[in-house]
């Protein structure tokens, strides 16, 4: 509208132009001359048809050009505006696709996002909500497709359509193809939070410790978990690699295990129990005798004093010395005292075994205070005593086994 008003504007500037000269050339009666010469030919004419020819023929030719302009543009302008209209559908396509997915109609969300994909201006997002539609209705197939196509929009420094894909291999239970992914991922960027949660979630799962170990600097450095969290990701990992280690029974890598925990986890209760039980169950108590006993003079734990009690060692009558020392501190334990008797029965010192463990039942009746006695007497020839010892063994057991099923059935 604009052009218009120029252009009729301007024509109406050269007519009053050619008027105001055929004006002035009338005043002085001469009509002006005019003589254009090419070749043999020649054009006579007056100064007043001249100018007019001039100005009809500029506008005549500025009309052309600007037509033959229109036209030349109009096939841009047609496909530009099939553009709009397919990228419009495609907005409308990608919002009517996320209510779908949102409302659960995983197929139609899939349907409409993938038809419109291409004419998008963000075909990135149009894959990755189909692949999470496929994955939801169990198209794995089509899943790992819209995953591929997701892959070839998008750079190779851009990590989205990594996370999207280890994202739903975890809720596929899919962890080794999640921790492919995921890996990949870290090595581009090693402090991404999100990648590193869902590596630790994977290591969990899949029960590979021993990663989740060398992961565990990288979850504490970025923060990606509280603090009490990584503490206590810490020694579950860290307790699973020992009784991995265990299971193994060799004394040098229980020993290499043990020496790659951390000294703030070495002093969690119940984690050194694990690696002591573990190196005398191979054969090498005896190593760790002096650590179990340092251990016990920091921290008095009952377990620790039955493993320490448990260790065959080559002086069984100066390893009850030691360890009776602890009657100082502990008099009216009962388990120092059933051990105290196992240790005397073990080195037939019948009498004394025989008073602490009486001592023992007093404080607190056990099973294995029972049977132990039992035993004393048995060897001492006195079977009544040892069958009515036994007999309250086997009444204590049974009444513990009622009790924990009735606590159980409530």
């Amino acid at each position: 509208m604009k052009n218009l008003v120029y252009f009729l504007g301007s024509l109406l500037c050269a007519v009053a132009a050619a008027y105001a000269l055929h004006s002035w050339l009338a005043e002085h009666n001469d009509p002006g001359y005019v003589l254009i010469g090419f070749g043999h030919w020649s054009l006579e004419t007056s100064l007043t048809v001249f100018a007019v020819a001039s100005v009809i023929g500029f506008f005549g030719l500025y009309s052309f050009f600007r037509l033959l302009g229109v036209l030349l543009r109009l096939p841009g302008q047609i496909s530009r505006r099939r553009r709009n209209i397919k990228f419009n559908r495609s907005q409308e396509a990608l919002i009517a696709g996320l209510f779908d997915a949102a409302d659960g109609n995983w197929e139609r969300a899939e349907k409409v996002l993938v038809k419109h994909a291409a004419n998008s201006g963000a075909p990135l997002l149009h894959y990755l909500t189909a692949a999470r539609a496929a994955q939801s209705r169990g198209a794995l197939d089509k899943r790992d497709e819209y995953l591929q196509k997701a892959a070839a929009q998008s750079s190779d420094t851009n990590i989205t359509v990594g996370l999207t894909q280890a994202e739903l291999h975890l809720s596929g239970q899919q962890f080794e193809q999640a921790l492919e992914t995921l890996g990949k991922l870290h090595s581009i960027n090693p402090g991404h939070a999100r990648v590193l949660k869902m590596m630790h979630q994977a290591y969990q799962h899949l029960g590979d410790w021993e990663g989740l170990s060398k992961l565990l600097p990288s979850l504490q450095q970025h923060k990606v978990l509280m603090e009490a969290e990584v503490k206590l990701l810490e020694t579950e990992t860290f307790s699973r690699l020992l009784k991995q280690a265990a299971e193994r029974n060799e004394a040098d890598a229980i020993q290499a295990c043990w020496e790659t925990v951390p000294d703030h986890i070495k002093t969690v209760p119940g984690i050194a129990n694990i690696y002591f039980a573990a190196m005398i169950a191979a054969g090498a108590g005896a190593t760790v005798e002096s650590a179990m006993l340092k251990q016990l003079g920091r921290h008095w734990d009952d377990t620790l004093l039955v493993l320490l009690a448990s260790i065959e060692t080559a002086d069984p009558v100066k390893h009850l010395q030691s360890i009776e020392q602890w009657l100082a501190v502990h008099p009216t334990n009962a388990v120092l005292l059933r051990v105290l008797g196992k240790l005397a029965l073990k080195v037939q010192q019948m009498e004394k075994s025989e008073q602490y463990l009486l001592k023992s039942l007093n404080i607190e009746p056990s099973v294995a205070a029972y049977q132990l006695l039992g035993e004393v007497q048995f060897s001492r020839g006195e079977k009544d005593q040892a069958c009515e010892s036994f007999k309250r063994g086997l009444l204590l057991a049974s009444d513990e086994v009622v009790g924990n099923i009735e606590a159980v059935t409530g």
